[in-house]
């Protein structure tokens, strides 16, 4: 039935292409899934059903009666997933004429109906159907759901002519043959049933029964493939209300949980097949649009916006009471989307004379609220240049808070918060803006902002090196009941708020070692966002980067090469970063020095203070390869102090223990060990299991210098094994071969200072049992950090 409608809706209450009335021309018609819809009604009204699934069922009718049309498989799924005795009545109470193949052959009766069905069996069926006005103790009572529904069917029914007629039972044939005729063994040969989709127009009042009959109806067979597709999707027309339920759902599901939403494409198909019967259904063409974000499709997001604004001014949705009014604003909030969608796509030209475009409209207006939106989108595309925008920000939570718009206020001080954060202000200051935002939230119980909220302080924490306070706020986020009503059994964690908090609980396990539970995290998210949503690429990076620095640290460069381009494709600053780490450690320097010198600088057009840091660092080391020390100590020094600036204590902890070990090799120790002394104890509390053990390996290399040099010697040593042994309990978690050897060689190393033959005798024994294994060559142990 894939055309039966299409000549319906390009013809009615139409001139010069304009349309002036419904376009859906009549609400309702009638179906072969409609009827098996009435069955199920008829067999509620007139059995008795327990009063749990009668409960269950009633909250199916709604979903069944206003979603789009389902083959018989899936609807005798939902049904005998809700009440499995009802679903099996159902088939019994189907016209004798369409009763399943398969049941043929285990009931002798219903061969018998089989046989003699006909279409007065489909006839008998209506006018058995319970009459609205006359059923007043039932649920098909004339104002009920179901009795409208009904009501509904039979007027749709009543105006068929005899040939529509007897179209819809051939149909209803062919609905119920597809679903039970099992070819196997090549011996069944059931006959098409179906007329041809021109002639069957169920909705027309015309009769369009030519004099010939379709022969081919009766003598070609059903292909098998066709038989089996019990699955497929119906492709004929939606009436006015499944096309609203349909909508109003996938949009919902998009916002709220994209991943019970349909995918991408086959979205797209549903779209093309109602706008092929409705072009100018403007909520489709909405619909389009932001299905088509969700696949960065920037050709097809700008066709269907600009079509969406079109035919709401063509479909009289602003209303003519309106005036001209209806058709300005509908043109200024179409270029105030158009900005929006060449922000997203990264087209700041294009999006500012879009923005430009608006904010005149909206002048010319007097829309102070449309004014307020682009004066949100103004900062946010300065923001997105690279721009100070600090000042627009501020003047629009100012504005936002005098129109009592809070959501573009809230949204307004956490743009302020980042702008804070990028330009280094303290973590109290900050925390004080969340805290006025999350007044705002609470108040006007704002659920979708509240979880940005909690999502922005973990990032907030983690850019500042507090590990501790950045989990707790992600178990907050977590285990937070949301505000939202639930609909369609959504599931609220499926926002981006609840992604970029499972992705630092990730980042914090691995960190920690915990390998294990950073599988698990990674898997419920895979389930919660797969690849086709548009949050995916959130656990896919973070993924990455956390595979290439476990490869880094086991010494296996050959296993994180191939991470570089994956994580380059999903971030170009990222890529190239771990492109230099991998060629310095290959001791490739000219190539990783010109990555990094390129870095450097767009990281300083884009005021990325945290990878200009890490940069520099990847800078100093390159200059310790060719024994240089001296010459990092600038870049070292200008590191630390941009750290200290922007209150970056993870990097700025780490920047203290490249100078340490800058002042151990230009033969300072005392120094060295007084400068790691300061970094040591957020290290300790807050860094990673790497850095934990480094920095005791450093401060044990330290100790080993002054032994020599200071009347404890002894003493000295004995502590330096002691600090070498809790940095081997580090490594010995993340598994770290290569450190473990290095290790091994320096407690070797003491013990024989010491005299002591049976310790250094087994630290060498280890020694040579890693070593090996470690076929890549590597830095010597006194030249590495």
């Amino acid at each position: 039935m894939a055309s039966v409608h299409e000549s319906l809706y390009f013809n009615p209450m139409m001139t010069n292409g304009v349309v002036h009335a419904n376009v859906f021309g009549i609400k309702d018609w009638v179906t072969p899934y409609k009827i098996s819809v009435l069955a199920l009604l008829y067999e509620m009204t007139t059995s008795k059903i327990a009063l749990q699934e009668r409960r269950r069922l009633n909250k199916l009718i709604l979903p069944l009666q206003q979603g789009p049309d389902l083959t018989l498989g899936q609807f005798l799924k939902t049904v005998e997933d809700c009440c499995p005795q009802t679903a099996y009545a159902v088939k019994l109470r189907l016209p004798a004429a369409v009763c399943s193949v398969q049941f043929v052959f285990t009931s002798h009766q219903r061969l018998h109906e089989m046989a003699d069905g006909e279409l007065k069996d489909m006839e008998y069926f209506f006018t058995t159907l319970p009459t609205p006005f006359t059923a007043f103790d039932s649920e098909a009572y004339k104002t009920s759901v179901v009795g409208l529904f009904i009501r509904h069917m039979l007027l749709a029914y009543n105006k068929l002519s005899f040939s529509q007629v007897y179209k819809l039972y051939k149909s209803l044939q062919h609905y119920y043959h597809i679903h039970y005729a099992k070819p196997t063994d090549g011996q069944m040969d059931l006959p098409a049933l179906v007329a041809d989709d021109s002639d069957m127009d169920l909705t027309s009042t015309e009769d369009t029964v030519g004099d010939k009959m379709e022969k081919e109806e009766f003598d070609s067979p059903l292909h098998e493939s066709e038989l089996r597709n019990d699955d497929a999707v119906s492709r004929g027309p939606l009436s006015q209300k499944q096309a609203e339920y349909f909508l109003a759902k996938q949009a919902y599901l998009l916002k709220n949980d994209e991943n019970k939403a349909l995918r991408p494409a086959a979205l797209q198909e549903e779209l093309n097949n109602m706008l092929k019967f409705n072009p100018d259904f403007a909520e489709a063409h909405y619909l389009n649009y932001l299905n088509s974000m969700r696949v960065q499709d920037i050709y097809i997001s700008t066709h269907s916006l600009l079509h969406y604004f079109d035919r709401l001014i063509l479909s009289g949705s602003e209303g003519k009471s309106n005036g001209d009014e209806g058709y300005g604003r509908s043109l200024r909030y179409a270029a105030l989307n158009l900005a929006s969608l060449h922000c997203r796509f990264g087209h700041y030209q294009q999006a500012d004379l879009a923005l430009q475009e608006a904010i005149r409209i909206a002048q010319e207006s007097n829309d102070h609220v449309c004014l307020q939106h682009c004066l949100s989108w103004l900062y946010t595309l300065e923001q997105m240049k690279g721009s100070d925008s600090s000042v627009l920000t501020e003047d629009s939570v100012k504005m936002a808070g005098h129109f009592c718009l809070p959501y573009l206020a809230s949204l307004g001080i956490h743009s302020l918060v980042q702008q804070g954060a990028i330009q280094g202000k303290s973590a109290h200051e900050l925390m004080d803006l969340l805290k006025d935002t999350d007044i705002l939230h609470w108040k006007h119980s704002l659920s979708e902002l509240i979880e940005i909220s909690l999502a922005q302080t973990i990032s907030i924490w983690r850019m500042y090196g507090k590990s501790t306070m950045a989990q707790q706020q992600a178990q907050l986020l977590l285990n937070m009941s949301s505000l939202e009503p639930v609909n369609f059994g959504v599931q609220q964690n499926n926002t981006e708020a609840f992604a970029v908090a499972l992705c630092h609980l990730a980042e914090l396990h691995a960190e920690q070692g915990l390998y294990a539970a950073t599988t698990e995290i990674f898997k419920h998210l895979k389930e919660q966002f797969p690849p086709h949503t548009q949050h995916a690429k959130l656990w896919m990076l973070c993924d990455l980067k956390i595979q290439f620095e476990s490869h880094m640290n086991d010494g296996k460069y050959h296993l994180a090469q191939p991470l570089v381009p994956a994580i380059r494709a999903l971030n170009k600053t990222e890529g190239l970063y771990r492109k230099a780490q991998v060629l310095k450690s290959l001791s490739r320097t000219t190539e990783a020095y010109s990555i990094l010198q390129k870095l450097q600088v767009h990281c300083e057009k884009t005021k990325c203070t945290e990878m200009i840091i890490r940069v520099m660092l990847s800078t100093a080391e390159l200059h310790w390869e060719s024994s240089d020390f001296s010459t990092g100590l600038p870049l070292l020094l200008q590191a630390l102090s941009l750290a200290r600036q922007h209150h970056l204590q993870a990097l700025a902890s780490n920047t203290l223990l490249h100078l340490a070990f800058t002042q151990l090799m230009l033969g300072v120790p005392e120094q060295a060990l007084s400068v790691l002394h300061e970094a040591l104890e957020p290290i300790l509390a807050h860094g990673a299991i790497m850095d934990k053990g480094r920095a005791l390996m450093l401060a044990a290399r330290c100790q080993m210098a002054l032994v020599a040099t200071r009347l404890n010697g002894q003493e000295q040593a004995a502590v330096a094994v002691h600090t070498l042994d809790e940095a081997a309990t580090y490594f010995s978690i993340l598994n770290c071969k290569e450190r473990l050897r290095d290790v091994h060689y320096l407690k070797a190393r003491l013990h024989n200072s010491l005299g002591q033959t049976a310790q250094r005798n087994q630290c060498a024994m280890l020694f040579h049992l890693l070593d090996p294994e470690l076929q890549t060559p590597t830095v010597p142990t006194d030249m590495r950090l």
